[in-house]
C-alpha cells in the first residue's frame, strides 16, 4: 500500500496560486495552507517502496496514517470550498477560511520523520547486511512441470537458443505474473538439445530486491560447483572478475529469472563476455520496457494466456494425470477451467484443490460457483504473486491501476474515458512539457507494458482504443482498493456496507444499475466519495437521494441511466470535474454553476442539442462531447475569454463556430467535429487551430446550387473522417495535400460538381497526394473507377473497403506500395475481391508474403 498526495497538493496549489481569482483565502489561514502544502510536497519526494528493516507491518501502518491524514485534509478543505460556492452560486469568486488544519500538519510532520527514519534504517541495514554462503540459483526441479500450450513457444525459443548467430543473444520472455514464464524458461534450460548445445549453464532468480553479490555467488555456484571459503571471502569486484573469466571462451546459457528493472540489468550486464561463440542469455520479466531496454536489436517473446481447450487440458493433467476424467466431471471441469481466464498459475492452484476431491461432485460444484473465491481460499500465495506487480508500481500509477476495479469483469474500457476520469480525480501532475491527458495516456501505456492491462482494440492510427484487465488482476484491484478505502464495488446491490463507522470509501461503483434503488439505504457511507459510477443495464430510476449525498463528488458516470428531464440536483454538485449522463432534454443555463467541470459527456435520443451560451463561462472545460447528437448555441454569443484548456468539441455547427468566433477562442483544440446541413456562409478557417489532430465532418454540405464553401485546414491534422457529406473532388485534393494526415475515413459521401452534377464515378489522385496516409477506409461510396498507384499513397498500411457495390476493382498498382500490410473487404463485388486476390498473388510472386487479404 502506498499513499498518493497528488490530489491534495493540486487543491492546495489551486487555492494558493498567486494569479488565480476564484478563491480569496483568509490571510490568517494562508500560513497553515502553505505549511500543509509544504508537508505534502515533501512526502511526495520520499521513496514509497523502500525496503524497511522495521518490517512491513510498521511501514503499512505509517502509510495508512499518511493516507488518512491526507484524506482528512482534502475533506475539510473541499467541504468548506463547496459550502462557500453553494452559498454564492452566481459569484465570480468566493472568500474561503478553511477550518483549522494544524493537527493534520503536525500529523504529517510526525509521519514524515518516522518515514525518513525507516528509509534510512533500511538503507543502513542493506549496506551492513551479510549475505548467505549458499544462494539458491538453480531452477526448482521439484516444481510442477506440467507443460500445456507451450509447444510453439518451445520450438521458437529453442531455435533462437541454438541458432547460428555467433553474437551474444539476449532473449527476454515477457508476460503477466502467473502466466508461465519461469515454467517455459525451466523447460528450455533442461531440454536435452539445449543442455548439449552449451558448455555451461547458470540460473539465477533476480527478484525485486536483488543484490549484486547474491547474483554473483549464485551464478558462480552454477558454473564452478560448491563455493570455497576463499571465493566467499572475495569482494564484489573480485567475484565479477572470477565470473567473467569462467565464462570467457565458453559457450554459455544464463537464465536471469524474474528481473524487474533496467537498473538490475545495468548492474550485471558487464559480467557476461560476448565471446562471439553463440552464447545466450534468457531473462524473464513482467515489464516490457525492461525487455526492450536490454536488447533493442531483437524482439522479446510475449507469453499468451491459454485457450479454453488448453486450460482444460492443463487442469485435467493436474487433477487426473494420465487417467481419464469421469464423464460426469468433464462438463463442470471445463467450466471451472474457463473461469481461470487462461492463467496457468490459477489452474495449478484450483487443480490442487480439485485433486483432493476427485470423486466428490459436490466439491466441484461448490468450486464452480465461485472459482476465484476458491483460488483465494486455497492459496493466499497466488494473490501474493499477482500483488508483486502492484507493489512494484511507482506511487503515481497505483491509483490509476486500482481504478480499473471500478469496471465490471470482461469490460472493455475506452482509453479516453480512463484518461478523462484520471485527470478529473487529480491523480496526475503535469510536468510542463506534456498535458495531463498526455501523461494519462503514457500511464496507460506503462500499465500495459507491465502486463497489468491488455489492449483490447486498436485505433486506425495505431493507438490503443480500449483496454481490459484479466479477471484475476481485477479481483486484486478490488481487494487492494477495499483495503485502502480507495473504492467500494457492488455487483448487484449496495446494502452490505462494511462494518465500522469509519468506512467512507473515496469511490463507489455500482454494477447492474437496475438495482440502484438499493443504493438509497447506503447514502451516508458515500458522503466523502469523489467518484460515483453506475455501469450496467439501462434504468430510469430517480437518483435524487443519491445526488444529495455526493456533495464532494468529482466524477459522475451515469450514462446507463436515462433521464427524461435534466436532473437539477446535479447543479448542486459544484465540485464536479467529470459528468457523463444520458438526458433527453435541453441543458439549462445554470450548468455554468459547475465551474470546476472539465469533461461534459451527454448521451441522448435527441438528434440535436442547443447549448446555453453560459457554457462558455466555464473556464475549466477540457472536453465537450455529445454522443450521436449535434450541438448548436441558443444565440450568437461572443466568448468572453480564451478557452486555453478546451481540447474536444464534438459535432458543432460550422456557422456557429464562425459566428460566435469559437475558432478564434479555442487555440488548443485537438479533436473537433463539424456539421453543416447547408453550405457555411463564409470560409471555415481551421488554420486558427494549430494543434488540431482529429477532425470529423458529418452531415456536412460543402456545395449547394452553385454556392461552394471553402475549408482551410491546419497542417497538424492527423486523422480525418467524412460521413454523410456532400463534397467535391477538389475538397479531397486539399485533404490529400495535408502533410501529416495518417488516417482518412470516407463514409456515405456524395461527390458533386459546382453545378450540382454527380461526379461519384471516378477518383484519380494527383501524384504526391496523401504522402503520410497509413489507413484508408472507403464505405458505401458510389465510386466506380479508382485509379491510383504507389506514388499516391506511398506509406499506406491498411486499406478497408466496405459496401462499395459499384466499385469495379482495386487498382492493381496499389500492391506495389512497400508498406501495405492489410487489404480488408466487406460486402464488395466479386470483381473487387478478385482484384484483391490478384494483388496478393502478384506480391507473393515478388517475394512479399506479408500482404494479408481479409474477406468478411
Amino acid at each position: 500500500m502506498a499513499y498518493n498526495l497528488e490530489s491534495l497538493t493540486r487543491i492546495l496549489e489551486q487555492i494558493l496560486h498567486p494569479n488565480q481569482q476564484r478563491w480569496i483565502l483568509d490571510h490568517n489561514k494562508k500560513p497553515q495552507m502553505e505549511s500543509l502544502l509544504k508537508k505534502a510536497s515533501s512526502l511526495k519526494q520520499i521513496p514509497h517502496n523502500s525496503s524497511s528493516a522495521s518490517g512491513p507491518s510498521s511501514t503499512a501502518s505509517l502509510m495508512s496514517q499518511i493516507r488518512d491524514a491526507a484524506h482528512k485534509a482534502e475533506d475539510i478543505t473541499e467541504s468548506h470550498m463547496v459550502d462557500r460556492r453553494l452559498s454564492k452560486p452566481g459569484a465570480q469568486s468566493c472568500i474561503i477560511s478553511p477550518p483549522d488544519v494544524h493537527d493534520i500538519v503536525q500529523e504529517l510532520d510526525s509521519a514524515m520523520d518516522k518515514l525518513l527514519r525507516i528509509v534510512k534504517h533500511g538503507s543502513d541495514a542493506m549496506r551492513n547486511s551479510s549475505f548467505p554462503d549458499v544462494v539458491s540459483s538453480t531452477p526448482d526441479s521439484t516444481s510442477n512441470n506440467i507443460v500445456v500450450g507451450l509447444d510453439e513457444d518451445l520450438i521458437q525459443l529453442k531455435d533462437r537458443l541454438t541458432g547460428l548467430e555467433s553474437e551474444l543473444q539476449i532473449i527476454p520472455i515477457v508476460g503477466m505474473g502467473g502466466i508461465g514464464k519461469t515454467t517455459l524458461a525451466r523447460n528450455l534450460y533442461n531440454d536435452p538439445l539445449v543442455v548439449s548445445h552449451f558448455d555451461t549453464r547458470a540460473w539465477i532468480v533476480i527478484s525485486q530486491d536483488y543484490d549484486v553479490r547474491a547474483i554473483l555467488l549464485g551464478l558462480l555456484g552454477c558454473i564452478v560447483g560448491k563455493l570455497t571459503d576463499e571465493v566467499l571471502q572475495k569482494n564484489n569486484s573480485q567475484l565479477a572478475v572470477a565470473l567473467y573469466k569462467n565464462l570467457t571462451g565458453r559457450r554459455y546459457l544464463v537464465v536471469l529469472d524474474d528481473i524487474w528493472s533496467t537498473d538490475a540489468w545495468d548492474n550485471i550486464k558487464m559480467f557476461f563476455p560476448g565471446n562471439n561463440n553463440r552464447s545466450r542469455i534468457v531473462l524473464t520479466t513482467r515489464e516490457s520496457n525492461v525487455a526492450n531496454y536490454v536488447d533493442l536489436s531483437s524482439s522479446y517473446h510475449q507469453m499468451h494466456l491459454l485457450t479454453n481447450s488448453e486450460s482444460w487440458n492443463l487442469l485435467h493433467q493436474k487433477v487426473f494425470g494420465e487417467d481419464n476424467c469421469p464423464p460426469e466431471f468433464e462438463k463442470i471441469g471445463r467450466s471451472i477451467a474457463s473461469y481461470c481466464g487462461g492463467l496457468p498459475l490459477a489452474i495449478h492452484v484450483i487443480g490442487g484443490l480439485l485433486s483432493e476431491a476427485k470423486g466428490r461432485r459436490d466439491v466441484w460444484e461448490h468450486v464452480a460457483d465461485d472459482v476465484r473465491a476458491a483460488i483465494a481460499g486455497k492459496d493466499e500465495q497466488f494473490y501474493n504473486v499477482l500483488a508483486l506487480s502492484y507493489n512494484h508500481l511507482p506511487y503515481h500509477l497505483k491509483p490509476c491501476f486500482l481504478y480499473m476495479g471500478a469496471f465490471p469483469e470482461d469490460h472493455e474500457i475506452r482509453a479516453s474515458k480512463l484518461i478523462r476520469i484520471w485527470v478529473a480525480e487529480g491523480f496526475l501532475k503535469s510536468n510542463g512539457d506534456k498535458s495531463l491527458e498526455e501523461i494519462a495516456e503514457e500511464n496507460l501505456r506503462v500499465l500495459a507494458d507491465r502486463n497489468l492491462l491488455m489492449v483490447r482494440e486498436w485505433k486506425s492510427n495505431g493507438k490503443a482504443k480500449t483496454y481490459g484487465i484479466h479477471d484475476l488482476l481485477r479481483d486484486l484491484c478490488v481487494k487492494k482498493a477495499a483495503e485502502d478505502k480507495f473504492l467500494h464495488v457492488k455487483n448487484r446491490q449496495v446494502h452490505n456496507v462494511p462494518e465500522g463507522s469509519s468506512y467512507f470509501p473515496r469511490r463507489v461503483s455500482v454494477h447492474q444499475s437496475y438495482r440502484i434503488r438499493d443504493v438509497y439505504n447506503s447514502t451516508e457511507f458515500m458522503s466523502l466519495a469523489r467518484s460515483f459510477l453506475c455501469i450496467g443495464l439501462a434504468s430510469r430510476v430517480i437518483l435524487s437521494p443519491v445526488f444529495f449525498a455526493l456533495r464532494l463528488l468529482r466524477v459522475l458516470e451515469v450514462l446507463d441511466i436515462e433521464f427524461h428531464q435534466f436532473p437539477t440536483e446535479i447543479l448542486e454538485l459544484v465540485n464536479l470535474r467529470y459528468l457523463a449522463f444520458y438526458c433527453n432534454s435541453e441543458i439549462p443555463s445554470a450548468i455554468s454553476r459547475l465551474w470546476n467541470l472539465q469533461t461534459l459527456i451527454v448521451g441522448s435520443i435527441l438528434r440535436s442539442f442547443e447549448l446555453p451560451s453560459e457554457i462558455w463561462e466555464m473556464p475549466e472545460l477540457r472536453h465537450i462531447k455529445f454522443r450521436n447528437s449535434r450541438i448548436s448555441i441558443y444565440s450568437v454569443y461572443q466568448i468572453p475569454f480564451v478557452h486555453e484548456k478546451l481540447q474536444t468539441i464534438s459535432a458543432m455547427s460550422a456557422n456557429v463556430l464562425i459566428d460566435s468566433n469559437i475558432l478564434g477562442s479555442v487555440p488548443n483544440i485537438k479533436n473537433l467535429g463539424i456539421y453543416s446541413w447547408i453550405p457555411p456562409r463564409t470560409v471555415v478557417d481551421l488554420s486558427l487551430l494549430p494543434k488540431l489532430e482529429t477532425l470529423k465532418f458529418s452531415d456536412f454540405c460543402l456545395i449547394d446550387h452553385g454556392h461552394l464553401s471553402e475549408v482551410i485546414f491546419p497542417p497538424s491534422v492527423i486523422k480525418l473522417a467524412l460521413r454523410s457529406c456532400t463534397i467535391t473532388w477538389e475538397f479531397i485534393k486539399s485533404i490529400g495535400s495535408l502533410p501529416n494526415l495518417q488516417v482518412l475515413k470516407m463514409r456515405i459521401c456524395d461527390f458533386k460538381t459546382k453545378e450540382m452534377q454527380s461526379s461519384d464515378e471516378e477518383w484519380e489522385p494527383t501524384e504526391g497526394e496523401f504522402s503520410s496516409l497509413q489507413f484508408l477506409l472507403l464505405e458505401k461510396l458510389k465510386l466506380v473507377r479508382w485509379k491510383a498507384d504507389k506514388t499516391h499513397f506511398p506509406r499506406l498500411r491498411h486499406l478497408v473497403i466496405r459496401e462499395c457495390s459499384a466499385l469495379e476493382e482495386i487498382p492493381r498498382a496499389i500492391g506495389d506500395i512497400p508498406t501495405l500490410e492489410i487489404i480488408e473487404l466487406d460486402e464488395c463485388s466479386p470483381s473487387v475481391v478478385a482484384s484483391a486476390r490478384q494483388i496478393q498473388e502478384d506480391q507473393s510472386e515478388n517475394g512479399n508474403d506479408g500482404l494479408e487479404v481479409r474477406i468478411c
